[in-house]
């Protein structure tokens, strides 16, 4: 799931602290093993991971540490153990946290995943007695969350944010000789939609025939929250999820709710 919260303003009703357990609500409705959030604050960050604890939450904010908007990554505890986590700036030095503009920097959180493989019965256990080397039942994955500028006259900051996030996806291409390649998910708010400069870069066009492009889970020419993904996977559900209270929305974004099935290779 990728879902922008919607910063906690003061002047965007219903206030956070109403919207926050509709959020609540609408997370264990749909109990998406990873989301990717958007704009939320520190506060809010830390409401959401206290009332779901089966999530480990991860990421900064685009300043560094607490400070300004998160790109946030949960993912369920009992699923999926931490590899690898990463942040970079959507900036002329991506390396430096809370570079770029002073006003709204814009930043990428990334995790390297590995589902969990319960042991099973010892009976059944086929390890040799020195297993090292053992790959057999090893998947793993990467998620990448973001939130691009927007505004008119940021177009060419989303175009050069999509060029350097392609960039840092295809040199994780390969971990290592002995291992198939990785699906890769980008997920966030873009600002921007299918069709753009900066979807282009991502995705290519119909004709497209480059492996180290993305493709979209499902392309709506409105939409400007994507769930992007290559690799070995098989796309099941798309849904723009519509959740209210008595016609009251949580955030001024729709979450994109998607099902993958991960292919064995």
């Amino acid at each position: 799931m990728t879902y922008n919260l919607k910063f906690a303003s003061p002047d965007y009703q219903p206030s956070w602290e109403v919207r926050r357990e509709m959020q609540v609500e609408m997370i264990r409705t749909y109990h998406p093993d990873i989301i990717g959030t958007q704009e939320g604050l520190k506060e809010q960050i830390d409401y959401l991971a206290d009332q779901l604890p089966e999530y480990v939450v991860i990421g900064e904010g685009r300043k560094g540490g607490d400070d300004d908007e998160h790109m946030a990554i949960f993912f369920k505890r009992d699923k999926f153990r931490l590899r690898e986590m990463q942040s970079f700036q959507l900036s002329e030095t991506p390396e430096i946290i809370g570079s770029g503009p002073e006003v709204n920097p814009r930043m990428v959180t990334w995790v390297r995943l590995a589902l969990i493989h319960p042991p099973k019965k010892a009976e059944e256990i086929t390890y040799s007695q020195d297993y090292r080397g053992h790959w057999k039942n090893t998947r793993e994955f990467y998620v990448f969350n973001t939130h691009y500028f927007n505004g008119r006259i940021d177009s060419l900051a989303r175009l050069n944010a999509s060029h350097l996030i392609l960039k840092r996806v295809t040199a994780l291409n390969r971990f290592g000789a002995w291992t198939p390649e990785r699906p890769v998910f980008l997920m966030g708010d873009f600002n921007c939609r299918p069709g753009s400069a900066p979807y282009k870069v991502l995705v290519g066009d119909k004709n497209a025939t480059d492996p180290d492009l993305f493709r979209n889970s499902f392309e709506d020419r409105s939409k400007i929250d994507w769930v992007l993904y290559k690799g070995a996977v098989k796309v099941l559900k798309y849904e723009e999820v519509d959740f209210n209270v008595n016609g009251v929305y949580p955030s001024d974004h729709k979450p994109i709710y998607v099902e993958f099935e991960v292919l064995d290779r």
